[in-house]
């Protein structure tokens, strides 16, 4: 067991991560199930084929993670994520980790936008995977934000939306979009309070009331509104103005 937990990185708690896979490839979802049965500290409580059957899955069992592939006949993992996201209330919301076989696709792109916590590809080593279920399961984002950033670039700067597109954004106060600009950046509440000069907990309350007014369910998302809205501009080859 402490073999395991060494090799993965996995530590076995009292309280396992409990996690829900969906995949159209029985192969794939098999040794996806299979690599997590047998890491400790992680329960696999439930298996779909399909976007539908994760839904319902996910309102069942709510799992704190869902591995989500993102090509799936009928509704899709994008679909999937934004249906199970929006019916979960704020304390029992899971995690949605998606599975692609492409890296800095537009689909993941668009998972993002519908809330998931990361991306993954799927030829990653088993202890990445492991890993991934780990971090998302914690809260935080699978891959740093100036990656997430960069990824946002490329596809919102296609949109080429003017600013106020995105609902809600009238909404946020001087300060609330101020900190939103800073999250786009892609770096930390501690970095954002140093640099406005304010306490770390008022930066989590303003970041924590500007999602709730935008109706967001992850920081990912938040990144994806600042660039959508106008209120980041890409550039490329250049930081993004703030």
């Amino acid at each position: 067991m402490a073999q395991h937990e060494r090799r993965y990185g996995v530590r076995s708690t009292e309280r396992k991560i409990t996690v829900l896979v969906v995949d159209d490839q029985v192969l794939i979802r098999a040794g996806l199930v299979a690599l997590l049965r047998a890491a400790p500290g992680i329960e696999v409580i439930g298996e779909a084929a399909d976007g539908e059957t994760a839904v319902a899955l996910a309102a069942r069992t709510r799992p704190q993670v869902i591995i989500m592939d993102i090509r799936m006949p009928g509704a899709g993992g994008i679909a999937a994520t934004r249906e199970i996201l929006a019916a979960a209330g704020e304390t029992d919301r899971p995690h949605v980790l998606v599975l692609t076989t492409f890296d800095l696709d537009e689909y993941v792109y668009q998972a993002l936008r519908a809330g998931a916590s990361g991306f993954l590809l799927k030829d990653s080593p088993p202890e990445r995977l492991l890993n991934a279920v780990t971090t998302i399961a914690g809260g935080d984002l699978l891959f740093a934000p100036s990656v997430v950033r960069g990824l946002v670039e490329a596809y919102a700067a296609r949109a080429a939306q003017k600013p106020g597109a995105v609902a809600g954004t009238d909404a946020l106060t001087g300060r609330e979009t101020e900190v939103l600009r800073l999250v786009a950046r892609g770096i930390s509440n501690g970095e954002i309070a140093d640099h406005l000069v304010i306490a770390e907990a008022t930066v989590k309350t303003h970041v924590n009331r500007l999602m709730t007014k935008l109706g967001l369910t992850s920081r990912a998302q938040a990144v994806v509104v600042a660039y959508e809205s106008g209120l980041v501009v890409a550039q490329h080859g250049r930081p993004a103005s703030a």
